[in-house]
């Protein structure tokens, strides 16, 4: 096994307020290979987007880590300065937002900012880095880069001002990339080719991949594994063709079933009654005891960790395909 890129153990991560503190993300760990992808997948709530920010140090205040660790090739950086982890941020990960327009600046050309990121974080003249941002904008399918590098964002559509953002992401080849929902606003054809161009990225590079979603199908496209989160924790972590064909916890297995498949004939989809719990309303134990169709005593009582079912690991004390007595 390749030793992993990026480590994240027992992460947590709250929120103090006026009326006491929130936890969301509740002991969080999950690793990447170099050249892996992993799918991070749940609903609106779950604590994805947050998992993605704390990663990258872009937590918003009063938010903190409050305990566990990041390790990014080996090294610590969940408790560097912040001058220290600006640079790991450019140089050693690179994030690409839902919205492209709130990571380019319209004062600037997309050239500007892509050099300006270029002399930043490597060794590189202004004229060797627009050889190089010219490159990048070229890699990731933008037609005629040698004029395009001086439009200003307004000028480019979604899907192409999604590319910009891949470019300057990839601008300083950087070990790890965070995506946060990178296609959620694009078109079904144009999100093809975003992902198409993530996976080349990771294969030729050999970059680890963070892809937050909440896009089954994106999922089943992209990435190698994928962890499933509910309520700030991992509810279930394995293989991609694991998880979405032979789910073992039941939060998992309500999503899969609720996604609609081409070759049956149904007349409604299933769906997960309920909906995701307030942080200031976590339930006791299993924090889908309320919703889940498999609850017994022990899941509102005691919480479950991560353990191995099958070629999985889920949080649960009744997995799905395993008859236990209540």
């Amino acid at each position: 096994m390749t030793a992993p890129l990026l480590e994240v153990n027992h992460l947590r991560v709250e929120f103090p307020g006026r009326r006491g503190t929130l936890l969301a993300l509740d002991d969080v760990s999950f690793a990447i290979a170099p050249g892996e992808i992993l799918g991070v997948v749940g609903e609106s709530g779950a604590g994805k987007s947050l998992t993605g920010a704390a990663i990258i140090g872009l937590l918003e205040p009063p938010g903190r880590i409050a305990a566990g660790e990041i390790r990014l090739a080996g090294r610590r950086i969940d408790n560097l300065p912040y001058e220290q982890m600006r640079r790991v941020r450019g140089r050693e990960i690179g994030a690409v937002f839902q919205d492209p327009l709130t990571s380019l600046n319209p004062l600037y050309t997309v050239g500007q900012q892509i050099v300006e990121t270029i002399v930043t974080h490597l060794p590189l003249t202004a004229a060797q880095a627009r050889v190089r941002a010219i490159e990048l904008l070229a890699s990731t399918g933008i037609p005629a880069p040698e004029a395009r590098i001086d439009h200003y964002p307004h000028q480019f559509s979604g899907g192409m001002r999604q590319r910009v953002v891949i470019a300057l992401a990839l601008a300083a080849d950087p070990k790890l990339i965070v995506a946060d929902e990178p296609t959620t606003a694009l078109d079904v054809s144009i999100q093809a080719q975003i992902i198409a161009l993530l996976k080349k990225v990771c294969h030729e590079q050999g970059a680890a991949v963070m892809l937050v979603t909440h896009d089954m199908g994106v999922i089943a496209e992209t990435c190698d594994r994928v962890a499933v989160m509910y309520a700030g924790r991992i509810a279930e972590i394995g293989p991609v063709g694991e998880v979405i064909h032979r789910p073992a916890h039941p939060y998992t297995a309500g999503l899969m079933g609720s996604i609609p498949a081409m070759d049956e004939d149904r007349e409604r989809l299933l769906q997960i009654d309920g909906a995701m719990p307030r942080l200031t309303a976590i339930p006791s134990g299993c924090a889908f005891h309320p919703r889940c169709p498999r609850v017994a005593e022990r899941c509102r009582a005691d919480r479950p960790e991560l353990a191995e079912v099958g070629a999985t690991r889920a949080a649960c004390w009744r997995p799905v395909g395993q008859e236990v007595q209540p």
